[in-house]
């Protein structure tokens, strides 16, 4: 059946406002272009969102002729603020953006878990209200939609922080206090692991893929997997829980509330800082993500000062050589299961090691499993997780702003 003259309407004003979200403030003649719509329907849509107040003229285009095809609109950036946060166990980042994602204040304070649960919340929920207030006096009450990653699993039914051995209680009374605070906002939590994945799919290493795994790589290992353009949570929201991976090499298993013998165990910040340790590195710093990226950067800063070191029997050659063989167990098994083509490390630790561990690590998985699969170093490393939170917070404000 034909759709109705309103229904028209509303599919059309909804391509037009992506359109200028992927493309940027376009004239009235590329929205024609571009949508394929005569010229009165552009027209009609285009007054039909200013009066909306959705778009506005933000400039002219380079046509030396002026005249209504000329103007230049976009999207009203102020229309809505929207906040990022990347909560982990010992802070929170924080950023507030406009409508279309232009980041307007940043803000990244230590949370002290010490005192208090209640104590820690206040100190997050401060930190928020502080970003928020530096990108401008209406800005706090007025925060559409915040966006959380955080470590841990989120209930696919409730969409609620569920209680994960050795996370800071904190953690999972942050969004409560933060909607109790911001009654009129949408708050929502997501896997952090996951939040990446999307950040490196849209913005990073994985602009081509639409199936890949991601290797998280921080102060802890996760994983996160999208098949088919869509990211997978799993039954209980635990799919790419690979900390808790039994893999050879640990000693002992993983248990229910504990995944030292598991994959973590070999590839957690703090197995990495024993690992150059056995080599005669240097490990400078407390063991947590950024500490074991500074580390496998080192090690891959000294091989290209001396490229013949790569060849040679040179500490750090063993080093990442060494650590390869433990990121290509996890790989291997990933791959084994899911054949997803492509696997990012990703994180600090997989941003850090760049070409040269990825090149590693596919050289190892090559032998180990008869699927073809290229791995990847991260682009936005321990920053996918922020970003990803906001270009979520973005998509969900936009969708309910453009519906209306």
């Amino acid at each position: 059946m034909p759709a109705s003259p309103s229904t028209a309407r509303a599919i059309n004003d909804r391509l037009a406002l992506r359109l200028l979200q992927q493309e940027g403030p376009l004239t009235a003649g590329q929205l024609k272009q571009l949508t394929g719509l005569s010229r009165p329907t552009v027209s009609d849509l285009v007054e039909r969102l200013t009066v909306s107040g959705l778009i506005r003229v933000v400039g002219e285009s380079g046509e030396q002729r002026r005249g209504p095809n000329a103007r230049l609109y976009g999207i009203a950036a102020d229309r809505a603020h929207l906040a990022a946060l990347d909560v982990r166990t010992g802070g929170v980042l924080v950023l507030v953006s406009d409508l279309v994602g232009r980041v307007l204040a940043e803000v990244a304070v230590p949370i002290d878990a010490d005192g208090g649960t209640g104590p820690a919340v206040e100190q997050a929920v401060a930190a928020v209200e502080r970003a928020a207030r530096k990108a401008g006096p209406d800005a706090w009450g007025a925060l559409h939609t915040v966006g959380i990653g955080a470590p841990g699993l989120v209930d696919p039914a409730t969409g609620d922080l569920r209680d994960s051995s050795g996370l800071p209680a904190w953690h999972r009374s942050l969004v409560a206090a933060l909607q109790r605070r911001l009654p009129e906002a949408r708050v929502t939590v997501e896997n952090e692991t996951n939040l990446a994945a999307l950040a490196e799919q849209r913005e990073g290493a994985a602009r081509d893929r639409d199936t890949f795994v991601l290797l998280w790589l921080g102060h802890g290992v996760g994983a996160a997997v999208v098949l088919d353009g869509r990211l997978r949570r799993g039954a209980s929201g635990g799919t790419g829980e690979i900390g808790f991976l039994p893999v050879p090499g640990t000693g002992s298993l993983p248990s229910a509330t504990d995944c030292d013998g598991g994959f973590h165990a070999l590839a957690g910040a703090a197995a990495i800082g024993a690992l150059a340790r056995d080599f005669r590195l240097p490990v400078g710093g407390p063991p947590d993500g950024p500490g074991a990226a500074r580390v496998v950067a080192e090690a891959v800063a000294a091989l290209e000062a001396d490229p013949g070191q790569a060849e040679a029997d040179s500490p750090a050659a063993r080093f990442l050589d060494a650590l390869a063989d433990r990121l290509a167990i996890g790989a291997a098994a990933v791959t084994a299961i899911l054949d997803p083509g492509c696997v990012v490390l990703g994180g600090e630790v997989g941003q850090a090691g760049g070409a040269e561990l990825a090149a590693r690590v596919a050289a190892r998985l090559a032998r180990m499993s008869p699927l073809p699969t290229e791995v990847r170093p991260s682009v936005l490393g321990g920053a996918a997780v922020l970003r990803g939170a906001l270009l979520t917070a973005r998509d969900r404000a936009q969708d309910e702003l453009f519906a209306s």
